[in-house]
């Protein structure tokens, strides 16, 4: 397990109570997730105040920060520093290690630094031992360690409130603030999909110490019930409605199928449903939801036309070819001990503040969701995970659905075919920042990709964000993923 380094007392009382903190010490990693980078972290407390103010034992959990130093000649400093929040809720920051090289070519000669938020990765976690690294699943839960998790986090329903989305915001700020003194600028801070919530929320409790921010997949407004997580099916079948649309008018795509996608598609969903075994060969055994999964990977999403004419024909081969592309996408993301998801913090954070139906249609049942999913073509199975709870929630604080006063110079990076943070959503976001005169936020466009770009759209990313920290007006870009043969 990976335990470092952590600040003195003293460093943790002036983090939570606002004032400069000192400088994480970084030392080398004891692990080898990612060879050559260092590690710290910061002792932080259990809850704070509306204030900020440590509330209760002031050493109370700890968050993990991972360092890639700059890859500038020896003796030579750091061009500059980008913080890099990962999404989720859940995610830990392994999900930055893989794309060093992208992050690199868009930051020349920037250091990096990636935090575990607390309840994800190497941080504390919800489940102390269930979560730990040394236990049969590791950072996993497994078999019987979820009913134990659960059953423990439910005997102490406040303790949701420690791992809310503004005390990840408390500790994100102390990080920050406390690197100040240590750096000179520029300092960034990027984040992706929930990472952008969480970067918003820092930047609610007051200003950051930073030249600039990026904010990658960005969420919709909290209250906007057309796109919380309750209404995730609906936000794919957008996007998937639209990539069918796109092979109606490719002449190669239409000449392939004969007739449009959506005619395909409906009479492939009544084979499926009506065939049990060639059900069964489908992951998950939901169509609806595997290809509404597959739109989250441009290469996969290329072949969603192609996917349904082979099993229209009865072939396989598209099939096997799809699985094959979706594997070897998510190896791309590297598999570290601290990579799997909080499940427990996925369920506490998004039911207490992304998940609209509880109070819009709180009798909801199954049957429900069956009936307002019948006629979409993709879909997506968060709305009935969520459905079932199986942990306490936290209540809203002042800051939810709220927006900071201020921000520093912001640019949103946005895919117009987003399944997960839909780019209506995004243009919502921007409009209402830039009503409010926040600051300076730009919208940066990039038709055809999906979410986080910088996994899905390296090139565009690298293109925006070499722009960005040249003080360069942002501009939109393209995929280049037409949906050939």
């Amino acid at each position: 397990m990976t335990f470092l380094p952590r600040l003195p007392l003293m460093a943790v009382l002036l983090a939570s109570a606002g004032l400069h903190a000192e400088p994480l010490f970084f030392t080398p990693c004891s692990d080898t997730a990612a060879p050559g980078s260092l590690c710290s972290g910061l002792n932080v407390p259990g809850s704070y105040d509306a204030q900020g103010r440590a509330v209760g034992d002031k050493d109370a959990m700890h968050v993990f920060v991972r360092k890639f130093a700059a890859d500038v000649p020896a003796g030579k400093p750091a061009r500059g520093t980008l913080w890099l929040v990962a999404g989720g809720p859940g995610e830990s920051g392994a999900s930055f290690y893989s794309l060093l090289p992208t992050l690199r070519r868009s930051f020349p000669g920037f250091e990096f630094l990636i935090p575990d938020h607390r309840g994800t990765g190497h941080s504390s976690r919800l489940c102390k031992v269930e979560e730990s690294e040394q236990s049969p699943g590791g950072r996993a839960l497994a078999g019987a360690e979820w009913g134990s998790c659960f059953a423990g986090i439910n005997l102490m329903p406040e303790y949701a409130g420690q791992f809310s989305i503004t005390m990840a915001a408390r500790d994100l700020k102390a990080l920050i603030e406390g690197e100040r003194g240590s750096k000179k600028p520029p300092v960034y801070v990027y984040g992706v999909s929930y990472g952008t919530q969480l970067v918003l929320r820092t930047l609610q409790l007051g200003p950051l110490p930073v030249k600039g921010v990026i904010l990658d997949s960005l969420v919709p407004p909290q209250t906007d019930a057309r796109r919380d997580l309750s209404q995730r099916s609906h936000v794919v079948n957008t996007v998937g409605v639209q990539v069918l649309a796109q092979c109606d008018a490719d002449a190669a795509c239409h000449a392939a199928l004969g007739e449009p996608a959506a005619t395909l598609y409906r009479r492939v969903l009544d084979k499926v449903q009506a065939d049990p075994a060639l059900l069964a060969k489908i992951p998950g055994k939901n169509l609806k939801n595997f290809l509404g999964g597959m739109l989250d990977v441009p290469a996969a999403r290329a072949r969603i036309p192609y996917l349904l004419h082979d099993l229209d024909q009865g072939g396989e081969a598209e099939l096997a070819s799809v699985r094959a592309i979706l594997t070897q996408a998510a190896a791309g993301l590297g598999s570290y001990p601290q990579s799997p998801l909080s499940i427990p913090l996925v369920n506490i954070i998004s039911n207490s503040e992304n998940n609209l139906q509880p109070s819009l249609r709180p009798n909801w049942a199954t049957t429900d969701i069956d009936r307002d999913e019948a006629d979409l073509l993709f879909t997506s199975p968060l709305p009935r995970i969520l459905l079932g709870g199986g942990l306490p929630t936290y209540p809203r604080d002042a800051y939810f659905g709220a927006l900071p006063m201020k921000v520093p110079p912001t640019l949103v990076l946005q895919g117009t075919l987003d399944p997960k943070t839909p780019y209506a959503g995004a243009q919502a976001q921007v409009q209402a920042l830039t009503q409010s005169k926040a600051g300076k936020v730009a919208l940066s466009a990039v038709h055809n990709a999906p979410h986080f770009l910088l996994w899905t759209a390296p090139t565009c990313f690298e293109q925006a964000s070499t722009r960005f920290i040249a003080g360069k007006t942002a501009q939109d870009c393209t995929l280049q993923f037409p949906p050939t043969i």
